[in-house]
């Protein structure tokens, strides 16, 4: 099954981009009398018929519109430090939004090697993974934002920073409750420094650990990704 995404649908009909257009009629083939799944990213899908294959800009009837069943009873924000090798936070993003993530936020940290990001190219990994595991919320991917800056931002739930140190005892599996909002943060390759940690902790971020193994930064945000969302089946 194919999903596509339209973030402003709304009414009974509408008009697909020339990109999106160009996909359904040239590549997939689809026909006037075609029925085509699509979600706006907020929760809800729309059963669909295609109206005219113009490959320029396909005519759309909305059927049916339903809600998702993929909405979870707590908000789950990681804050990621991006990585040396792109392409290894665009796997961190793919399977985030496989797992369930509502809100992604690249953080620029003091040990960081990567410190510029261009979120479109980003953006696009989520929709396809979104699309792919036939999800109907599409995650919030942030701009990138110094350490010290989103740390003082506010958030209403529990908060956690996840780094390699012999003090930190604490599995984020063990402390993090059920059913809360839920903030994580991940550090670069070279972790967090001594001042963000203490930093973080002035703020209220509990420093846990994600296992007894060492984990890139990608791995832990996956892990820390899908511990909360066992935790809460």
């Amino acid at each position: 099954m194919n999903l596509f995404y339209e973030a402003e649908l709304s009414g009974e009909s509408f008009t697909l981009s020339a990109g999106e257009s160009k996909h359904i009629v040239r590549v997939l083939r689809m026909k006037a009398g075609d029925d085509i799944l699509f979600t706006d990213g907020k929760g809800f899908f729309y059963e669909c018929r295609l109206v005219d294959a113009n490959p320029k800009a396909c005519a759309v009837e909305v059927i049916e519109k339903k809600p998702g069943d993929d909405k979870r009873p707590f908000y789950l924000h990681l804050a990621v430090a991006p990585t040396k090798n792109l392409s290894r936070f665009e796997w961190f993003l793919e399977k985030a939004t496989e797992i369930g993530i509502d809100r992604i936020t690249p953080i620029i940290c003091a040990h960081s090697e990567r410190k510029v990001v261009k979120t479109e190219r980003l953006n696009r990994v989520v929709t396809a993974a979104m699309k792919q595991s036939l999800k109907s919320f599409h995650p919030v991917l942030d701009e990138p934002l110094p350490f010290s800056a989103f740390i003082e931002t506010d958030f209403t739930g529990q908060k956690f920073i996840a780094y390699i140190d012999e003090s930190v005892t604490l599995e984020l599996s063990k402390v993090c409750t059920p059913g809360k909002d839920t903030l994580v943060l991940i550090g670069p390759e070279g972790d967090f420094s001594p001042e963000e940690v203490a930093l973080a902790k002035q703020n209220g971020f509990i420093p846990v650990r994600l296992g007894p193994s060492r984990l890139r930064t990608e791995t832990a945000g996956v892990v820390a990704c899908h511990t909360v969302n066992v935790l809460n089946l």
